[in-house]
């Protein structure tokens, strides 16, 4: 089962919305979805940053609508990943999920690591970019030149094997809190990358980038 999530970020220009069994627009990311065109199945959220006429009209046109309290522990993305995970996600999609509040930003790459979904196909998407976590073996596809970045989030990520990019490793470490693993690319169509101690962020930007 596939589920998109419509977070309260800013998407790129290109972002489009992919087809999935299941919409769930995160507070703003209601906006998200209207400028995607893309009707969410359950709106979640303290629903502080849409006015009373937006949450009427969505509740209006069949949307279910769960209203939590502003004062709460967990933020509307994570709300909304546990509400997916609940109704039974194998692959989740989030749009708008960066940009705008950097400790957002940060938080919500961070939220990838959450236990809870960490089997799971969890990405961010915006774009040509894509980030997702590896915890033991993990696939990029794409085209030759893509950028991929490789960055350690939990301490050094130890025992990295890669095929597939220009710059390999083989049971090597990528340090955390350095730059090492950054603007890698594919050689071909596919690469792989396995850990066998600690967490890789990986993104992948389709199309050449420097």
């Amino acid at each position: 089962m596939h589920v998109l999530i419509c977070a309260n970020g800013i998407a790129a220009a290109t972002t489009v919305a992919p087809a999935a069994d299941l919409v769930i627009a995160a507070d703003g990311g209601a906006r998200l979805c209207d400028a995607l065109r893309t009707r969410p199945d359950v709106l979640i959220g303290d629903l502080d940053s849409l006015t009373p006429a937006d949450v009427a009209r969505w509740q209006d046109a069949g949307v279910t609508v769960l209203r939590f309290p502003t004062d709460k522990d967990q933020t509307d993305l994570e709300l909304a990943l546990h509400l997916a995970v609940e109704r039974g996600a194998e692959r989740i999609t989030v749009l708008g999920a960066l940009g705008g509040r950097w400790d957002q930003s940060v938080a919500n790459l961070l939220l990838l690591a959450h236990p809870r979904w960490r089997d799971l196909d969890v990405a961010l998407v915006d774009g040509p970019q894509r980030a997702f976590l590896i915890h033991r073996r993990g696939v990029v596809e794409g085209s030759p030149g893509d950028t991929v970045s490789l960055i350690a989030v939990a301490g050094d990520a130890r025992g990295v094997t890669t095929t597939g990019l220009a710059y390999l490793l083989t049971d090597g470490v990528v340090p955390f809190g350095s730059a090492l693993g950054v603007s890698n690319r594919l050689t071909g169509r596919r690469a792989e990358i396995t850990v066998r101690q600690g967490l890789l962020l990986v993104v992948h930007i389709s199309g050449k980038h420097r």
